[in-house]
């Protein structure tokens, strides 16, 4: 496997409340590098065709870069994917900072989510424990 990847994305499965790893060869990142084409790559596979962008068949995929958690600057990214509710088409957008590099150091390349929980949940993973937490507390507060 090249250096930089972990060789595993999480796939999240929110209406069941499941998970899986998958752990594509090296082929794969040949091909969907990561970011964006990654994105569309499980965008294009789990999505059925004439979805609501806004349903639970929709996929949503945050997906690194290789370069993702490298000790140098402006090298903290990542890309989110989904089909959009403005075109219906793919939709796409970069985001930076620290939870990036925090994703990639939590030993996925990606992270795939399909489907709607029941109630309010957030994912919780560390040191590749992956874990679905009851989110009600965070109800009605603000994102600022």
């Amino acid at each position: 496997m090249p250096h930089g990847y972990h060789a595993k994305v999480l796939h999240v499965n929110l209406s069941e409340l499941s998970y899986e790893v998958e752990e594509p060869p090296e082929e794969f990142y040949r091909t969907y590098f990561g970011g964006s084409a990654m994105g569309a790559y499980y965008l294009l596979k789990n999505t059925p065709p004439h979805s609501d962008p806004l349903g639970p068949d929709n996929t949503l995929t945050f997906a690194l870069s290789v370069v993702t958690g490298a000790p140098f600057s402006g090298q903290s990214r990542m890309t989110a994917v989904a089909k959009s509710p403005l075109t219906g088409a793919i939709g796409d957008s970069q985001s930076g900072g620290f939870f990036p590099a925090e994703m990639k150091f939590s030993g996925f390349d990606a992270i795939v989510i399909r489907g709607k929980a029941e109630k309010p949940v957030y994912l919780w993973i560390k040191d590749g424990k992956v874990e679905f937490r009851d989110a009600a507390h965070l109800m009605g507060k603000p994102t600022g």
